[in-house]
């Protein structure tokens, strides 16, 4: 009987170290690690690596000694799921009568290597207020811009270093009127304030956040500060572009401040993935958002292939209440 008792207590004890080697990767801000490589790229697929747990949960039952961590881990996984299907299942609003309706796009042409075409072709169809251009220099810009003319939009570009990543470039409807472009700082990459002409007091922002790559999360980390401070001004704003995070990042999360949020995961299709864009839905997570203050509404969220981009383009409705 003591053995059993001791046995017993033995795999309660294994159990719970087991849970949580499994939880630290799983939810790392838990444990204060998110801010560390890899628990900071692991954190972008939760969604994914919550289904391979409750997998690995399930096939632990077939061994009567495994039974009580499986059931520890099973049930961090349906924790987690609970808190991911809200993105699945949330559905938008309908906005109030005679709320303005501004069209949102967002593409990362991959530094020019996405076809321009193919960019005009989701702008011809969707006619977007602004396009978000991450990773688009000038020159870019201009290719896609020649293909639109008779749409009249206007282009301008922010590129704080020659490398072509750090450009961001905007195409603004000329159902705008004649607003004003400015670049402020605080960001690596550039981005881009939309301001004046026929927006009144919105503020329309495209923006592309430093990836969060293996000894870069502090740079990552601090562009999101200013994500944070856009969303804490008064005047409604939208943000638009590669944010190179996900709504599992706890610094995503903050930078939202409880003053904005992502269109996508608002009105059911959080589990949309935009990158990597050459692998099948499930295995994509979405890093590309339009983040809207809360004096506008989500209304709708979609995304669209793009030849020669590791991203999908994005193409949201937001409502701005009157």
């Amino acid at each position: 009987m003591d053995n059993e008792k001791a046995w017993f207590v033995r795999r309660v004890v294994l159990s719970v170290l087991f849970l949580l080697i499994v939880a630290v990767p799983l939810f790392p801000e838990l444990f204060g690690l998110d801010e560390l490589t890899p628990f900071t790229q692991l954190a972008a697929f939760r969604p994914q690596c919550l289904v391979v747990v409750l997998v690995l949960a399930l096939l632990m039952l077939v061994r009567r000694g495994w039974r009580i961590a499986s059931a520890l881990v099973a049930v961090l996984a349906l924790v987690g799921t609970a808190l991911t299907v809200p993105r699945e299942f949330s559905r938008a609003r309908q906005a109030p009568e005679g709320a303005r309706v501004l069209t949102i796009m967002v593409a990362n042409v991959l530094g020019g290597g996405a076809r321009a075409a193919d960019v005009a072709a989701v702008i011809r169809a969707q006619q977007p207020d602004l396009v978000s251009l991450p990773e688009a220099q000038a020159d870019v810009r201009e290719q896609i811009s020649v293909q639109l003319q008779d749409l009249r939009y206007k282009g301008f570009t922010a590129q704080p270093i020659p490398a072509a990543p750090s450009a961001t470039s905007v195409l603004v409807s000329a159902s705008l009127g004649d607003v004003t472009f400015a670049s402020e700082p605080g960001t690596t990459f550039g981005n881009i304030v939309v301001t004046a002409g026929n927006l009144g007091a919105v503020q329309l922002i495209a923006y592309h956040g430093y990836p969060p790559l293996a000894g870069a999360v502090p740079t990552w980390k601090h562009d999101l500060l200013k994500v944070r401070q856009w969303c804490s001004q008064d005047a409604p704003t939208v943000i638009a572009g590669d944010f190179n995070a996900t709504v599992d990042h706890a610094d995503f999360r903050n930078a939202l401040n409880g003053y904005c949020r992502s269109v996508g995961p608002s009105i059911g299709s959080g589990l949309e993935g935009t990158w990597p864009a050459d692998q099948p839905g499930v295995l994509r997570t979405q890093i590309d958002h339009v983040v809207a203050t809360r004096q506008l509404e989500p209304e709708t969220f979609a995304t669209y292939s793009i030849h020669g981009t590791d991203h999908r383009a994005v193409v949201a409705r937001v409502a701005l209440k009157p």
